[in-house]
């Protein structure tokens, strides 16, 4: 298995790490539009070589497409015409009814597949990929149905071997839909709650001073790079919206609650809030 990784960062360096190790190449190639992380991949052995786009996509068996989500809708078409006749190429953004409308009038889509592994950190490039990132997560396929029976069996052979659970959503909308309120509104929330400290702590010298675990782990996140999400913010726009309407109306209760010192108002709120247990063990 020769598997071209166009995108060598955080998600294609860590897949690339593991999938080497559990024996699922023979050959990885690397290509990124920065110098300097494919200088990183190849030192760090992510990588054996490096090639230019069109050579490493027409060299591949497999072909891993791990760049932020604005590139990956424009490359597609590109890649998807250079493909081998058996060769699949297969998506790992964040969203997908883009770049499934994208696809879909393509010659090649049956060789296609859409997915989504979610999995990840705060980190990007190269120097961020680490072995063991994907274990246990779940990966999403989108829109299997268009997919030829090889080319998503290869795409699942690649995730099983990542150690990922796969989910199918037929309907890339309803997929966009959802992760707009299990994973984007999360690194909104912590950007926004970063941004928010931050401005007080220009007044307020000392208030990082008393920053605990809870509010490391919920602000983690917001170390997240932008070229990642402002597209998957732009993408998913409607979704993470209505999203945030949701948000801020639960925190305007919250806070009605607050101003009025309404003891049962607020227990209420969190008794509320608690039942997620019941989701999330």
């Amino acid at each position: 298995m020769v598997i071209s990784f166009v995108g060598v960062g955080l998600i294609g360096g860590s897949a690339a790490i593991t999938l080497r190790k559990r024996g699922f190449a023979t050959r990885l190639i690397g290509v990124d539009n920065n110098p300097q992380h494919v200088e990183q991949a190849l030192a760090l052995g992510l990588v054996d070589e490096a090639l230019p786009l069109d050579e490493a996509v027409k060299a591949a068996d497999l072909v891993a497409l791990a760049v932020p989500v604005n590139v990956a809708r424009e490359l597609l078409p590109r890649m998807l015409s250079l493909l081998k006749e058996d060769a699949v190429l297969v998506d790992m953004g964040s969203t997908k009814s883009g770049i499934c409308a994208v696809a879909r009038s393509h010659s090649k889509r049956a060789q296609y597949v859409a997915s989504h592994p979610m999995a990840g950190t705060e980190y990007s490039g190269p120097t961020a990929a680490v072995d063991g990132l994907f274990d246990g997560k779940k990966a999403i396929v989108c829109e299997q149905n268009l997919s030829a029976d090889f080319a998503l069996n290869r795409a699942l052979s690649m995730y099983h071997s990542l150690n990922m659970e796969v989910l199918f959503y037929t309907n890339a909308e309803a997929h966009d839909r959802h992760v707009a309120y299990v994973s984007h509104i999360s690194h909104v929330s912590s950007f926004m709650l970063g941004l928010t400290v931050l401005e007080v702590e220009k007044s307020e010298k000392h208030i990082l001073d008393l920053a605990g675990t809870g509010f490391e782990s919920t602000v983690r996140l917001a170390k997240s790079s932008p070229v990642t999400w402002t597209p998957i913010f732009l993408q998913n726009a409607a979704s993470v919206s209505h999203a945030l309407e949701k948000y801020i109306e639960n925190l305007q209760r919250f806070k009605v609650c607050i101003d009025e010192h309404s003891a049962e108002g607020i227990t209420a709120l969190i008794a509320e809030a608690n039942k997620i247990e019941k989701i999330i063990k």
